[in-house]
């Protein structure tokens, strides 16, 4: 079986309950090329494409503090705008397309434990409302008329 390195996933499974883009989108640094005086920008080695990072907080109440931020990587041509923020709201819903996750180990001292990074192929407005996924075994919320 040949198990592909970046695995296709749905956003909805990565993000249930939505994601918040924080800040702007920003360009990612190629470290082996940038020098202090210049920033070389990478790019995606499977699309030739300039690589793009929005930072994002994941919207699931549950989510452990150590996971609840994460940067996404978007692989485009120009630097992708990000969807209008809704008034009222401190952070911008975004959704992402043509999403995957890359396993990785992520390494704190003599600890070590597997990580995702997540990258995309265009950051947009969320398609439809954000509503609580259902729990498994959760009976659906019932409609509630006056």
């Amino acid at each position: 079986m040949a198990m592909p390195r970046k695995l296709p996933v749905e956003f909805g499974v990565v993000f249930p309950y939505g994601a918040y883009a924080v800040g702007e989108v920003q360009p990612v640094r190629d470290y082996d090329k940038s020098t202090r005086e210049q920033l070389v920008q990478a790019v995606d080695p499977d699309t030739g494409l300039l690589l793009w990072s929005v930072e994002v907080v994941d919207a699931d109440p549950e989510a452990k503090k150590s996971t609840r931020t994460m940067a996404v990587k978007v692989s485009a041509k120009v630097q992708p705008v990000l969807p209008d923020s809704i008034s009222g709201l401190p952070f911008t819903p975004v959704e992402f397309e043509r999403l995957t996750a890359t396993a990785y180990i992520e390494q704190n001292g003599d600890f070590s434990k597997v990580a995702w990074s997540l990258r995309a192929g265009d950051v947009r407005a969320p398609a439809r409302n954000q509503t609580a996924p259902q729990k498994v075994g959760e009976k659906p919320a019932q409609k509630v008329s006056a």
